[in-house]
């Protein structure tokens, strides 16, 4: 199929983007206490010359405590760590791209590997890593308000420093999800309750306040998963009704974009609808916003398998094409493929098939 609408331009607000490509935020840990360096901007700025429309960086955590669980991913606070940023912006600028941070705070974590702990223990809504299992702390009133501030303030940050974007993670099983999701949202508060409108609390003031930091035409992106890391099979939203009122009020505080986590993307998010759309497709059509689709976008195999050992190959785009072709999205998210290629858009504009890198997860040990 023609790859035309790929590379048709896109605008919302104050972003103008050269193609419909997004470099899907992807964890690297590249960044010494939390410090992104000169190589990191590097990298992100061979994705620019590469010419990815818009660029997410890797999550990059706000200034709580124990917000992160490895000393090796980017804060986005204090003044070295957001020097080093306004160098990534400054170098994916002069690559010609465009790029936004996207903002992160863990929840309630496993420890990492290596034995590093965080200075006060992993805080979440009910203080659960999983259903039933309580290893973190029970989050207060107090710690949810600077939470939502520490969001406020790294917006503010991100637009002070020159980026075109941010997004949030609110996806994943971590802080935000965490929140939505009942198995580990068992507060009796007004952060809590049996309705998912009800857990979303905390992300709809926290998307009020980064709108209030940023202003009107500053774009900000949610990304956002029915999925977990702790469990693949729970769903948020059972139904579009279940998910038009578990986002519109996301939409009415001031989300621009809803950035759509499918392990797969071609799979349809409600299979007895009689519908093939998938989470993003659905989202666009219930709320009216920009989506982005995310999931195994030109590879054999889903991205988490991908982390645990599972090599892919490259895969046709014809699926994802035909879809966009039909609107059911505005935007595509590719991670994998551009961590070992930062090329890749090139490639795929050019008809350069036989070009093509498979994935596997060798590639994460250095930045290409």
């Amino acid at each position: 199929m023609s790859t035309n609408a790929l590379f048709a331009p896109f605008a919302l607000k104050s972003l103008q983007l050269k193609n419909r490509i997004v470099m899907a935020p992807m964890t690297r840990s590249f960044s010494p206490n939390g410090v992104p360096g000169p190589d990191v901007a590097a990298y992100y700025r061979r994705r620019a010359e590469g010419q990815v429309g818009l660029i997410l960086s890797e999550g990059t955590v706000v200034e709580r405590p124990a917000s992160s669980n490895d000393p090796n991913i980017p804060h986005f606070y204090g003044e070295q760590a957001l020097a080093g940023w306004q160098h990534v912006i400054d170098e994916v600028h002069a690559g010609g791209g465009k790029m936004g941070p996207q903002l992160w705070h863990m929840g309630v974590m496993s420890e990492n590997g290596s034995g590093w702990k965080p200075s006060e223990a992993f805080e979440g809504p009910s203080g659960l890593l999983k259903p039933g299992q309580a290893t973190g702390k029970v989050m207060t009133e107090n710690d949810i308000t600077d939470t939502i501030a520490a969001f406020g303030r790294a917006a503010a940050d991100a637009k002070r420093l020159g980026f075109d974007c941010l997004e949030l993670h609110g996806a994943h099983g971590y802080l935000i999800d965490q929140f939505f999701w009942a198995g580990l949202n068992q507060r009796t508060d007004s952060y809590g309750g049996d309705e998912l409108t009800a857990r979303s609390r905390i992300a709809v003031e926290l998307v009020e306040e980064v709108r209030r930091q940023v202003g009107e035409d500053f774009v900000i992106s949610l990304r956002l998963s029915q999925w977990k890391q702790q469990d693949y099979d729970v769903k948020l939203a059972h139904s579009p009704q279940e998910m038009e009122a578990w986002l519109r009020p996301l939409a009415d505080a001031g989300v621009d974009i809803f950035h759509c986590s499918q392990r797969r993307f071609w799979e349809p998010e409600f299979e007895n609808e009689g519908s093939d759309l998938n989470f993003a497709g659905w989202v666009k059509k219930l709320t009216g916003k920009t989506t982005i689709t995310v999931g195994s976008v030109g590879l054999s195999g889903e991205f988490l398998a991908g982390f645990a050992g599972e090599a892919s190959e490259p895969r046709s785009l014809d699926e994802l094409l035909r879809r966009l072709d039909r609107n059911e999205f505005d935007l595509v998210a590719v991670g994998r493929q551009l961590i070992v290629d930062p090329n890749w858009v090139e490639k795929i504009q050019q008809g350069r098939s036989d070009e093509m890198k498979g994935y596997s997860r060798e590639a994460l040990s250095t930045l290409v």
